[in-house]
């Protein structure tokens, strides 16, 4: 399997800084971010760490998701899938951290019951890679079937 690239440029200290996150492998953008931005409300047309986390996490659960229903005998006809991704303030041990996943998945699936789209949802959750390497958050699911 491949291995992906993205590198980041910054200038300056954390909170009177910049920088800009290239995505190297595919070449799809370059994408700026700043501490500040990070930490307002409204993103001000930057990227983050946490929202490049959550287009990783978004993708690969889909990705994972329509393996689990096809194996499952389901035919996906859509899968919209959300990942809200925060961050906080780490009490334990000072700075900050992810303090939660949500994903929120609606799927059209034929071929299956609720109750087989429930379980797959829950698989994928458990066997995503992303999913994987983020066990030390807690990642919370939404699943809705479509029929």
């Amino acid at each position: 399997m491949p291995t992906r690239t993205a590198r980041t440029a910054w200038n300056g200290g954390l909170n009177d800084g910049s920088g800009q996150v290239e995505l190297s492998s595919s070449k799809v953008g370059t994408y700026d971010v700043s501490f500040p931005k990070r930490a307002a409300d409204e993103a001000g047309g930057a990227t983050s760490p946490e929202e490049l986390i959550a287009a990783a996490h978004s993708a690969c659960y889909a990705m994972q998701f329509s393996a689990i229903l096809g194996e499952a005998g389901g035919t996906v006809e859509a899968l919209d899938v959300k990942a809200d991704v925060s961050l906080g303030p780490d009490k334990d041990n000072g700075g900050f951290k992810l303090t939660g996943i949500t994903l929120t998945v609606n799927g059209e699936v034929s071929g299956i019951d609720e109750a087989a789209f429930l379980k797959a949802a829950d698989e994928a959750k458990a066997t995503c890679p992303v999913s994987k390497a983020l066990t030390g958050v807690d990642i919370e699911l939404k699943a809705t079937f479509e029929q």
